[in-house]
């Protein structure tokens, strides 16, 4: 495989945002600080990635009950 059948089989990378309340923010960086207490650096978007990795696996049943679980929010930036 050359140089350039090598770039073309990477994934595209897609941009989006999204808007969270500051507590459920604020658990990316719990999260982030138990994996460097185990001696794992990781990203943001890497706990996002692997949550829903984590969703994907779970029963029908249980992603109902953690959607369900997660608080509604207004759509579009926030105010201020």
């Amino acid at each position: 495989m050359n140089d350039k059948d090598k770039k073309s089989a990477k994934q595209k990378m897609v941009r989006d945002s999204f808007t969270m309340p500051e507590d459920d923010y604020s658990i990316l960086d719990t999260l982030k600080a138990k994996c460097l207490v185990n001696g794992i650096e990781v990203k943001k978007s890497e706990l996002l990635r692997a949550g829903l990795i984590a969703l994907s696996k779970c029963s029908d049943a249980s992603l109902i009950k953690a959607v369900s679980e997660v608080e509604k929010l207004k759509t579009g930036r926030p105010k201020g």
